[in-house]
């Protein structure tokens, strides 16, 4: 064998042993769930419930309203996400942002209203359905959960048995509902959803676990936007009603883009009198920008204030003034990139005596 064919093997074997080495990195990467920063434009949530019933604002959307709100989407020139992605693209950078939309409860205002509208746009969603209110009065039947899950717009998620406050549940109750619900949705559909909804948005490290375990993906209902980055199991959403409702607000929430991190702390978002106020600090990448121009906004105490906040290096510290006394707490973060707004927002669930 000449001096060319020997160095020629040995180039090919060490190139073939960086292939490997390379791979096995990747996948011990992704293994690890190691994060790394991208310009990732992301996928905003939105999540809404009844359409014109006006006597609910909290949950309520005139559907003049919402069609307004569609056609400014529209008019941004955002396209709307098909949910299958999330499964086959989860973890790829998306280079254009998208819009998702939600919908809680399955209420007969939904299919009654709202559902002609979106079926005429072709616009895909998800809908969220707990198993026991489907066919009592102001919810929609299986009858009609079935004629929407046919088509290819329509995904349907579980959002749980009862709709009960899950954190209040014992871990043996919480495990019988979220049983009780996947087991009717295979008798009714002949499938249990991947998507789920925590009721009220509320959850513990122990529910986080357990729907990991029976679903691909999770939504909860603090404000931000999906990124490559995003837990699949606490991902965000921005609530639509009368209230949050306003047409300029939307407009200024749909232009949003992700404030991505590397870790939140503390990953416990049920908080007990024993971790409440909790510690609280965010960790960014390295290369991230202007994440010193960052403010937050959080509700302990009962009271909407600027967060005390301040900075260690790449991580963002916040003292809490007090305890959070309401059932849910929050804090929105928000930053000024360049005059492009990112935020990402935090719900803790409040044990009650």
């Amino acid at each position: 064998m000449n001096v060319k064919k020997i160095l020629f093997l040995a180039a090919s074997t060490i190139k073939l042993f960086i292939i490997i080495l390379l791979f096995s990195s990747n996948s011990k990467a992704e293994e690890k769930n190691i994060k790394y920063y991208f310009d990732d434009k992301g996928i905003l949530s939105l999540m809404y419930h009844r359409f014109d019933e006006n006597k609910y604002p909290s949950t309520n959307i005139k559907m003049d309203v919402f069609k307004k709100q569609i056609k400014i989407i529209k008019n941004l020139k955002y396209n709307f996400y098909d949910p299958t992605d999330l499964e086959k693209n989860f973890h790829t950078l998306k280079i254009e942002k998208k819009i998702l939309i939600t919908i809680d409860d399955a209420f007969s205002s939904f299919y009654e209203v709202a559902w002609p509208y979106l079926k005429k746009e072709k616009i895909p969603f998800i809908l969220f359905v707990s198993t026991e209110s489907v066919g009592k009065n102001g919810y929609m039947t299986w009858n009609q959960i079935k004629e929407l899950e046919k088509e290819n717009t329509v995904h349907i998620g579980n959002h749980s048995h009862t709709h009960s406050y899950l954190v209040s549940l014992k871990n043996e109750d919480f495990i019988s509902d979220i049983d009780t619900s996947s087991s009717i949705f295979r008798n009714k559909l002949g499938y249990n959803p991947i998507f789920f909804s925590y009721p009220f948005g509320e959850y513990s490290s122990f529910i986080r676990e357990y729907i990991s375990k029976n679903f691909k993906f999770s939504f909860g209902q603090h404000s931000g936007v999906i990124d490559v980055n995003k837990d699949p199991y606490e991902l965000p959403r921005f609530p639509i009603n009368e209230k949050y409702g306003d047409l300029k607000r939307f407009e200024f929430l749909i232009n949003l883009y992700p404030l991505q991190y590397k870790v939140l702390y503390p990953s416990e978002k049920y908080l007990t009198n024993n971790n409440n106020p909790p510690k609280f600090l965010v960790e960014f990448f390295d290369d991230q920008k202007n994440i010193n121009n960052i403010n937050c906004f959080s509700d302990e105490g009962n009271k909407w204030e600027k967060s005390n906040t301040y900075f260690n290096q790449d991580t963002l510290n916040l003292n809490f003034r007090e305890k959070f006394k309401f059932r849910r707490g929050r804090v929105n973060c928000s930053l000024n990139d360049n005059g492009v707004w990112r935020w990402f927002g935090v719900q803790f669930s409040i044990e009650q005596n």
